[in-house]
């Protein structure tokens, strides 16, 4: 149910319905979370639902349509649910932290070289990839915090939901 919970707020963030600091939102953390607690079976619900935000937001909000920058996005949405499988048996802080940290560069090189392939903002040499890169660089920040900020409020309150749950049936009995 958490795993639900997490993506509904994914999903409003990254909607603008709840305002957060550019570039500081719950979206790799959610991703993460729903891979590591949820059956395979049920990966596309995530995935589906932050393309449908996206594109949502992309026509509407941005006046921009489907391009194939987006197809990259939400492949990368399917990984990250699939990376946070790999937390399922084993949790720890020290591999949540690295999963999010994978997540984040992961992201800041996959999205920006799909924008230098497909938009036409910067030129198609070597130079023009390296300012798409660095036109990137300020919003990288605060994916990195915002990224390691969910995930461990996501898989900390997992955490004490499971263990508060364990204890109250060991109290019950």
């Amino acid at each position: 149910m958490l795993a639900y919970l997490f993506l509904a707020f994914a999903v409003a963030v990254h909607m603008r319905f709840l305002p957060l600091p550019y570039s500081f939102a719950p979206v790799t953390a959610a991703l993460l979370y729903f891979g590591a607690r949820r059956p395979r079976k049920e990966m596309w619900i995530p995935v589906a639902a932050l393309a449908a935000a996206g594109m949502y937001l992309s026509r509407s909000v941005y006046g921009y349509g489907f391009s194939a920058d987006l197809l990259v996005t939400w492949a990368w949405y399917a990984g990250m649910v699939l990376l946070g499988g790999l937390l399922a048996k084993n949790s720890s802080a020290l591999r949540v932290g690295a999963a999010s940290l994978v997540a984040s560069v992961s992201f800041f090189v996959v999205s920006n070289f799909a924008v230098w392939a497909v938009w036409n903002m910067y030129p198609k040499n070597l130079g023009g990839l390296m300012a798409c890169y660095v036109a990137a660089v300020p919003f990288f920040r605060n994916a990195v915090v915002s990224d390691l900020f969910f995930a461990a409020a996501f898989f900390g309150i997992g955490y004490l939901v499971s263990h508060r749950r364990e204890a109250g049936i060991t109290v019950a009995r």
